[in-house]
């Protein structure tokens, strides 16, 4: 009995490690993953609202320990930050949500924060780019997640463009395009038509160009995604400055300048004043050229600057919380290797008290069993001298009835012969009846009195003998006629 203490305790002990994931209220992690979903939705319209969503969703699931929430959340905030033209901020909010990520082993998270990472480096470090987005890929196949590959086809698409490789961006844009709309997802679908527009604009197919880049703004704006109708208009009005179409071009500069204010994405407001330099120096409006000119020079330098800051600010994060990644993993591997050590504990301690209480038992059990047995073995013997006193009995009872069977069978042997003996004679009567019936020898009344008289001595001796036979006081059948 002074086991059970010990397991009550390490029960107890049990309880208390995984108290902590108790947490977790199923009303809310739906809550926090509706706010996240709200944050990357708004994403494209709305940049500051989607980082105030994932703010408050991390809020939330870092009150419930809610892993996943928690990792969604810093992808979300970093998209939100990505859209800002904050890199250094997205990054570190992506390897916060990849870290929170791993600790879950979510992969489908961990491939969609790579497809982010891959996304974010396109503007600085195609290689960087291409490695981020072929691990995203490759977890992507592996668990079918198609929208997150149409995504991915479409990054692809980017870095082929940007190197100038025009034909292998349309063949990845054109895979994206197939799940897009397989999926019906119009957000993925309007950007692809997009970039679609800006390659074929790039190999001076202008009519494909300008069909793709209008299909693009018309389906953003049905799907209020300001940020997407701000880029095609840079296109647009790029496009139209080629074919001379100058009011056309204005308007879409016009266009893409509201809905750049209206995102507060700097690098808009850049790619507008270069735009309008072009136009006006392709309208001979030099004056005016020069003024865009000027502010371009000015916004390139900084641009260049940013870049430069970017890509060393981008390597900087990632090294610092790939660090901290390290020391996180580590930290796991520890909690992991104690919790295997307390449960391989746990494991053997309730083991060896079965060990025990086994033995226990089986010492009790064997103890009863020979109790058992003795008892047994005492009936055993009871009922062997039972059975030798039957045996005697029915040897004395078969030699019994041997004996009357003897008996019986000498009388069944008197019987057969005495009635040989007695019958005999009343039907040799009856045969010389007959003999003297046929040769008319003898009165027909005088016949019939004979024939009754031999039939009742018949009947009679056959009655006597019966009697004799059983009747067990009288010894033999034979006696005097």
């Amino acid at each position: 009995m002074k086991f059970f203490p010990l397991l009550a305790l390490l029960l107890l002990i049990n309880l208390s490690a995984f108290s902590q994931s108790s947490l977790e209220s199923p009303n809310d992690s739906v809550e926090v993953n509706k706010l996240n979903k709200l944050g990357y939705d708004i994403r494209l319209t709305d940049a500051e609202q989607a980082i105030v969503y994932s703010e408050r969703a991390m809020e939330m699931a870092k009150k419930i320990n809610y892993i996943n929430g928690i990792a969604e959340a810093y992808r979300v905030k970093g998209i939100g930050k990505y859209y800002h033209d904050q890199s250094e901020s997205a990054i570190e909010n992506y390897l916060d949500a990849l870290r929170y990520f791993k600790q879950s082993n979510n992969q489908e998270g961990i491939a969609k924060v790579y497809n982010n990472i891959g996304n974010l480096y396109l503007d600085v470090d195609f290689d960087k780019s291409l490695e981020y987005l072929r691990q995203s890929q490759q977890i992507a196949e592996k668990l079918q997640i198609r929208d997150l590959l149409a995504g991915i086809y479409g990054n692809l698409g980017n870095i082929h463009q940007r190197k100038k490789n025009y034909n292998l961006a349309l063949a990845n844009y054109e895979k994206s395009v197939e799940l897009f709309t397989k999926l019906n997802n119009p957000t993925g679908l309007t950007q692809i038509l997009q970039n679609i527009g800006v390659a074929y604009f790039s190999l001076n197919k202008f009519e494909k160009a300008e069909s793709y880049l209008l299909q693009a703004v018309k389906k953003a704006k049905e799907n209020d995604l300001n940020n997407t109708i701000a880029r095609s208009n840079i296109t647009l009005a790029s496009l139209y400055i080629a074919k001379n179409k100058f009011a056309e071009a204005k308007n879409s500069i016009l266009e893409g300048i509201t809905y750049s204010k209206i995102v507060k994405d700097p690098r808009l407001e850049y790619d507008y004043l270069y735009i309008s330099y072009k136009l006006e120096h392709k309208q001979k409006n030099y004056q005016k050229a020069l003024d865009y000119l000027q502010q371009v020079y000015t916004q390139d330098s900084i641009v260049y600057a940013n870049n430069v800051s970017t890509k060393v600010g981008l390597r900087e994060k990632q090294y610092r919380q790939e660090q901290k990644q390290r020391e996180s993993e580590l930290t796991i591997a520890r909690q992991r290797y104690t919790q295997i050590l307390f449960w391989a504990s746990t494991i053997v301690a309730l083991l060896a008290f079965g060990v025990i209480f086994l033995l226990i038992r089986n010492v009790k059990r064997s103890t009863r069993d020979n109790k058992k047995l003795t008892t047994l073995n005492e009936e055993v013997s009871r009922q062997k001298e039972d059975l030798d006193r039957i045996n005697h009995n029915l040897e004395e009872i078969i030699d019994v009835r041997t004996k009357d069977l003897k008996i019986k069978n000498k009388k069944l042997s008197e019987y057969s012969s005495h009635l040989s003996h007695q019958i005999r004679g009343p039907i040799a009567t009856l045969k010389g009846l007959m003999i003297l019936e046929k040769d008319m020898l003898i009165e027909q009344e005088e016949f019939v009195e004979q024939l009754n008289k031999c039939i009742h001595n018949i009947d009679d001796k056959i009655i006597h003998i019966n009697k004799t036979l059983n009747d067990d006081s009288i010894p033999s059948l034979v006696k005097a006629d």
